[in-house]
């Protein structure tokens, strides 16, 4: 869930969206503005349409354990099981007042809502929302216990992937850290695949989370639209894919109305979780372990790194390459092949930060085929896309305001994964 530790507070500003519009059109009245489904270009250089003419995640439950989900949205309509709130019961796993488990779950199974909402990866997937985030300082913002509990019973569910949304610092002590792995390698033991972003902090401290350093589970990374490593994006040996991460289209967190561009690892892992649905979804008698081993085996190699790269692992998902061609030997279904890795490199070794002097430089994990996207959006953060034409023609004439506005440095808060930029 990118940097962890914080809370839901950053929104996009109504002052913001006047600079934003004189800064080339990314906010637009919504009489001229390009459809949702344009603006996930991530879609188009996955090569979507042409894979889902051979699977859309049916039959693929993935459990996100998040925030919590709201089932009644209209692109995850009919999509949304019944799950569990493990920080305060009595709310229930369909109530999401920050949005970050709701946008998240669109990015895996969105329906499109016919071109005005956000298209899911895996369409046809189902969601299993488990909440693993508090909203009040009585029952805690994340704990530990909670993950634990999530992870067993998602472990025990009918979900075979597991999406996770929450993750500790190492400042966590050697007893809960022994029981996040204890819960990991129950649910690998079952058969399922677990992916968890490694967080936001690339340019601020790197830190290293868990459970995405622990063996066995997905930690996924961000690249642009380049399929370059973000700046943002933690780097390490905990990283074992990466996926787009960049202006990502969700619904806006915190109840706020319409969609924002949004970027994070997050963004990234829920894509990834897709992409295993997709795969599953055609060979539906493998194991998480043999997916994983697919998703790997298929991803765009480093052209400067050695594999694994400390900055996007094994390289970026192309889900593609295992659906329109032949995916290859899934190998040994009882086998986990990041648990095999770890063992045969540092097997009496545990997971440690990395070198702190270590520089995140940009580097390129190109596809072999790239699809070119006309008239992306490279805009930084996270913006109100949709808005009225009373905003608009309000926005219009407090142009020469905010042309000075615009000039200050924006002020970067990343809550619950998701990059925001406003103005200060």
């Amino acid at each position: 869930m990118g940097i962890v530790g914080r809370h839901g507070r950053a929104s996009a500003v109504v002052a913001a969206l006047g600079a934003l519009l004189l800064l080339g059109g990314a906010v637009a009245p919504a009489a001229t503005a390009d459809t949702m489904r344009e603006r996930q270009w991530y879609l188009d250089r996955m090569q979507a349409p042409a894979m889902w003419k051979v699977s859309t995640g049916e039959g693929i439950t993935v459990a996100v354990l998040d925030t919590g989900v709201i089932p009644t949205v209209p692109e995850l309509t009919g999509r949304v099981l019944k799950g569990k709130n493990f920080m305060e019961p009595k709310r229930g796993a369909d109530q999401d007042t920050n949005g970050h488990g709701t946008a998240m779950a669109m990015l895996i199974a969105g329906n499109g809502a016919n071109d005005q909402g956000v298209k899911g990866l895996a369409p046809d997937a189902r969601i299993l929302p488990l909440t693993v985030w508090g909203t009040t300082k009585e029952a805690g913002f994340r704990r530990v216990d909670a993950l634990v509990d999530a992870l067993r019973y998602a472990a025990d569910s009918e979900a075979r992937i597991i999406d996770i949304g929450v993750s500790f610092h190492t400042s966590v002590d050697d007893d809960e850290r022994d029981s996040i792995k204890q819960a990991v390698d129950y649910a690998i033991g079952r058969g399922k695949l677990l992916l968890t972003d490694t967080g936001d902090t690339g340019e601020d401290g790197n830190d290293v989370t868990y459970p995405s350093a622990i063996p066995g589970v997905v930690g996924v990374g961000a690249v642009d639209t380049t399929s370059t490593v973000t700046k943002f994006s933690a780097y390490g040996p905990q990283v074992a894919l990466a996926a787009p991460g960049v202006d990502i289209p969700i619904r806006c967190l915190e109840g706020k109305p319409g969609y924002c561009r949004s970027q994070g690892t997050g963004q990234a892992t829920a894509l990834a979780s897709a992409s295993a649905a997709l795969i599953w979804s055609r060979h539906p008698d493998w194991t998480g372990n043999q997916v994983l081993r697919i998703l790997m085996n298929t991803a765009g190699r480093p052209t400067e790194d050695t594999v694994p790269s400390r900055y996007l692992g094994y390289g970026t998902i192309r889900p593609r390459l295992a659906l329109l061609e032949d995916p290859g030997d899934p190998g040994p279904a009882d086998v986990n092949p990041l648990v095999a890795a770890h063992e045969a490199t540092t097997p009496s070794a545990s997971p440690s930060a990395p070198t702190p002097s270590a520089s995140p430089s940009r580097r390129s994990f190109p596809d072999a085929t790239p699809v070119a996207v006309e008239g992306a959006d490279r805009g930084h953060g996270s913006t109100v896309w949709i808005v009225t034409g009373a905003v608009a023609a309000a926005v219009l004439a407090l142009g020469a305001v905010l042309l000075v506005r615009r000039r200050k440095r924006p002020a970067r808060i990343t809550e619950y994964g998701v990059d925001y930029t406003r103005e200060r």
